[in-house]
């Protein structure tokens, strides 16, 4: 089994939500000064980026790495915190600044995010699924509403 796929089955685990969350702050510092090349586990197998945001009440940058699907040109998230029940810090900073910097294989992009409701987010759900199947599992943890985003590139 390669590592991807043990990684996808873990994922759904309660005590690895708990690692993850652990070793999140880690894990950010060292995507940043390695350009996204490695993070906590090696070399990344999964697409991932690190999303800047603005600091609703610091207004100071903020970043989070996570993982993403594409749609088009467009990055989609999700804030699944791990199946906490609260929302991530970023989720709140998006919705009070929806513009934010993604950066993918050390390559920076400015964007403009909506939160994804209805027929969208059913569709984008699914292609986050596929790439993180324990999303699942942290919904069925939690009772608020996972927050979707999308990441429009700014032209």
């Amino acid at each position: 089994m390669d590592i991807t796929a043990a990684l996808r089955r873990a994922g759904r685990t309660r005590w690895f939500a708990r690692l993850g969350r652990a070793v999140s702050r880690l894990d950010r510092r060292i995507q940043k000064a390695t350009a996204g090349r490695w993070s906590v586990l090696g070399r990344p197998t999964l697409p991932h980026l690190i999303l800047t945001t603005t600091g609703r009440r610091s207004g100071e940058p903020r970043d989070a790495a996570l993982l993403y699907a594409r749609d088009g040109e467009r990055w989609v998230v999700i804030g699944s915190n791990w199946g906490q029940q609260h929302h991530p810090a970023w989720t709140g900073n998006l919705l009070a600044e929806p513009r934010a910097a993604v950066t993918v294989g050390g390559r920076r992009t400015d964007v403009v995010a909506h939160l994804a409701e209805g027929d969208e987010r059913a569709r984008l759900l699914d292609s986050l699924r596929s790439i993180w199947p324990g999303y699942d599992d942290y919904d069925a943890r939690t009772v608020r509403e996972l927050r979707v985003f999308v990441l429009t590139p700014v032209a």
